[in-house]
This record gives structure tokens, C-alpha cells and sequence, in this order.
């Protein structure tokens, strides 16, 4: 039983990886003997787990099966160690996350704070960029990312929503006349982020009127708090994030342009790899994260 135990555990982890030598990596061995212990593992029960190709591995139906039952019963183990391993002492060890620059002004930068304060033990690397960083290649165990709407997963979990906003500076709008509807905004000096320079902006009044605009952009930044800034100045009309530009609402500098329509709000989400620890640091913070306000 007990080397049948470990040709699962084996047997997942190649999974997790989508190789033998990923697996075999973690796991210290050889890639050889990981596909010894799985080719066992299916001459002991009968039937193929996997479908072998040069390129990757893709599970047959037994192994889906086998593998759901694998991982329920590693959770199950690693949650009874965790819990036992709590008594010794508090959580420790290193957590590596990754998020948009533009985060660093909301409020899951609270957040980040309060579970360092509350987990001392575990050091704290954060990685506050707008290039988007790879989990696995550049060796983070948690990115944060911002986009349209995602749907939960076992590897994914949106944290919150941030609504953004169409803004442009006190002194800019003093020169030109807003019309009624976005359209009338169609041809005023745009600021855009490159990344999503080609998508159409939609907006929708609170009738549930929707309008759809793809205007010309006059200017393309890569740094969403630059476009804050350049709005500011009084470039021109750009679309960012309300927690952004609170401040400058608040003290009259900048105004929200036609605010009776309003733009569809962006999830701020978690993404992890498969392999994490359902009881482990990522978890942890996760829990934390969560409760974050946009």
C-alpha cells in the first residue's frame, strides 16, 4: 500500500508540472524513475493514466479520475500536517508575489502590510511592476493581476473589483464643451495604455443605454500611474482606476467626464501554481488578500 501511496504522489506531481522531469525535479529523482513508478502504478491497476508525447502529457479518462482522487487524498494528509505542524510554532519561510504598479495606491498594499505584521516569521518579497512577471520563470508563488472579469478556479481567485473612471484636468475641460453622450468625445485628445490600445471602450448610463467608442489615441503610455499624471498636466481624456484619481476629484483639480456613463469595472485577481499548497504560505496570504477593498 505504501508504494502505491507514493506512485500517486509521484503520479501527480508529473501531473502538476506537465513532465516527468519537472516531477522529478521536485521530487529529487530521476525522470526515468518517475516514469518507472507511474508505468507500475498503471500495470498495477489495469489501465493507461496518461497519454505520453514528446511535447506533454494528457491524462486519459482513468487518470482523471485517479488524479482527482489522488489530490483529494494529499490535501487531506497536508492539511493534518499543517494543523499538527501550527502547534511547533508560527508560520515561516519566503513568499515571493507579484502585482501592477498601479496596486501599490489601493488598498491591497494594506493588506500586504497586515499579514507581514501578522506573520513576521515569513519574509516578504513584493514585486510591484507593469511588466507582466511569469509564475513559474521568474519564481514567484503568487502574481496579482488586473483585467476583465475571472471566473474562479482552483488555481485562480478574484480578490476584488476596481471601477475606473474617465477623467481629464479642471484646465482642459475649461477649453471644450461636453456633449451629451461619449460619442460626442470621439475626436479630444485621448491618452491610452498601450496594452489595450486597440479595445473599444463601452460605456452604459444608468437607463442601461450602452455606447461603444473606439476613439484615436494621441498619446500610448505603459504605466497606468504616467497616464494619471498626464491627464493631470492636461494632456487630454484618459481612463483610469477611481482610487487613482480620489484625491484630484476631491481637491477640483480633475473632473470625471459624462459621469452619468459609466465604464464596466476590472477584477483585481490571484493566480497561483497548480502544485501550491492548499494549507500553505500562498493559502495564507490568499486569506488575507481577500479582504482587501478596491
Amino acid at each position: 500500500m505504501i508504494d502505491r501511496l507514493r506512485q500517486m504522489a509521484i503520479f501527480a506531481k508529473a501531473i502538476d508540472h506537465g513532465s516527468f522531469r519537472g516531477a522529478a525535479r521536485e521530487l529529487n529523482l530521476s525522470p526515468s524513475v518517475v516514469s518507472h513508478h507511474i508505468s507500475q502504478l498503471e500495470e498495477h491497476l489495469g489501465v493507461a493514466l496518461i497519454y505520453r508525447s514528446t511535447r506533454k502529457l494528457t491524462l486519459t479518462n482513468e487518470g482523471q479520475r485517479l488524479l482527482a482522487a489522488t489530490r483529494n487524498m494529499l490535501d487531506a494528509v497536508e492539511g493534518e500536517l499543517q494543523d499538527l505542524s501550527a502547534t511547533a510554532g508560527e508560520p515561516s519561510g519566503e513568499l515571493r508575489i507579484t502585482l501592477p504598479s498601479v496596486l501599490s495606491l489601493s488598498h491591497i498594499t494594506d493588506q500586504i502590510a497586515a499579514f507581514s505584521l501578522a506573520y513576521p516569521r515569513i519574509t516578504l518579497t513584493v514585486d510591484f511592476s507593469d511588466t507582466r512577471r511569469a509564475l513559474i520563470d521568474d519564481g514567484f508563488d503568487l502574481a496579482i493581476r488586473m483585467g476583465p472579469s475571472s471566473k474562479s478556479s482552483a488555481t485562480s481567485r478574484t480578490l476584488f473589483d476596481v471601477q475606473r473612471v474617465l477623467v481629464a484636468s479642471k484646465d482642459y475641460l475649461a477649453t471644450r464643451t461636453v456633449g451629451n453622450d461619449p460619442m460626442a468625445l470621439a475626436d479630444w485628445e485621448w491618452l491610452a495604455l498601450a496594452p489595450v490600445q486597440n479595445v473599444p471602450l463601452s460605456f452604459r448610463n444608468k437607463d442601461g443605454e450602452t455606447m461603444k467608442i473606439k476613439p484615436n489615441p494621441h498619446m500610448f503610455t505603459n504605466d497606468a500611474q504616467a497616464l494619471h499624471r498626464l491627464a493631470h498636466a492636461g494632456a487630454g481624456l484618459a481612463i483610469v482606476p477611481e482610487f487613482l484619481v480620489a484625491p484630484d476629484i476631491g481637491n477640483g483639480t480633475m473632473e470625471i467626464v459624462l459621469p452619468e456613463w459609466e465604464l464596466r469595472s476590472i477584477s483585481v485577481f490571484a493566480e497561483w501554481p497548480a502544485n501550491a499548497p492548499k494549507h500553505g504560505l500562498i493559502h495564507l496570504a490568499l486569506n488575507v488578500l481577500s479582504q482587501a477593498k478596491s
